[in-house]
């Protein structure tokens, strides 16, 4: 029997821990505060912001959300993200992406205090990550582990395949599995007889793009299989980059799409902004 990975059911825990997290700051004087920064008009992002802010209020965590004009310079909003590092009220930043095709996105996150970094895109987070020391990590790869560990799935000794390269998700995955003692492979556009790569695996992690891309023949039977797509089929149905009927047929566990791992990474930005106050409240001692 196939166990469905219900991402929903942990991200509400993981909220719900981040909200006492959160009451514990308060009461030592520590507010914990969310500035999101949202460039242009696209729905989509308009809509993961709206998605942050309730989490954050559900969480008891301040927040003050700021939108840009898609016409915005790259001057003006590298000056914004410089006005927020220096605001002592402001314990994290997130500048929701994609920004505007004439922004410069890699020095916006340059640009973002790594004490600040809540989605633990900056390459000091990312560094530290490489290196094995504490830091923020990245929110999607994060909740993937948080679920691993929820039903208790091995991971030492075990082959882990990732499906893309991103810094995102692909790269940061593979050196927490890394870090946890599997042997891994990460496959993409240019790995050749990528199936055959896929079916080496006991854990597959999914970020391609591609709607249900990855088949059900291309598993090994009983591998647990993570899928961080999130697509429209022929038909406009959301659906991931792993075909899930197929897939749930060979696999010994899998993440549902919707309500597998995008609950978990709303959830786990609610853990770094806790943990981004906290880093600062150790600065300031």
């Amino acid at each position: 029997m196939t166990t469905i990975i219900d991402g929903k059911r942990l991200a509400a825990r993981v909220r719900e821990q981040a909200a006492i997290d959160v009451s514990e700051l308060v009461e030592h004087g520590v507010h914990p505060h969310l500035a999101v920064v949202l460039v242009g008009d696209d729905q989509a992002s308009a809509t993961y912001v709206r998605s942050k802010l309730k989490d954050c209020e559900e969480c008891g965590i301040a927040s003050q959300d700021y939108k840009l004009p898609s016409a915005t310079s790259q001057d003006d909003l590298m000056n914004l993200v410089e006005h927020l590092n220096a605001d002592p009220v402001v314990t994290g930043i997130l500048v929701q992406m994609p920004l505007p095709a004439h922004l410069d996105a890699e020095k916006v996150i340059a640009a973002i205090s790594p004490d600040k970094d809540v989605d633990g895109f900056h390459p000091e987070s990312l560094g530290c990550l490489v290196r094995g020391l504490p830091g923020l990590r990245p929110c999607t790869p994060a909740g993937i582990m948080a679920m691993l560990d929820e039903y208790g799935i091995e991971l030492s000794g075990k082959n882990a395949v990732i499906v893309g390269r991103s810094s995102i998700v692909g790269k940061p995955m593979a050196f927490m599995l890394l870090e946890r003692d599997a042997t891994i492979s990460v496959a993409h556009s240019r790995t050749r007889d990528i199936a055959d790569v896929c079916r080496t695996a006991d854990v597959l992690v999914v970020a391609c793009g591609i709607p249900k891309m990855v088949q059900g023949d291309w598993l090994k039977p009983g591998a647990v299989v993570i899928d961080v797509g999130m697509d429209r089929d022929e038909n406009g149905k959301l659906c991931g980059d792993v075909d899930f009927d197929s897939a749930a047929r060979v696999a010994g566990a899998i993440t549902p799409v919707p309500g597998g791992v995008g609950p978990m990474t709303r959830a786990m930005l609610m853990s770094n902004i806790v943990q981004a106050a906290r880093l600062q409240l150790g600065r300031a001692l």
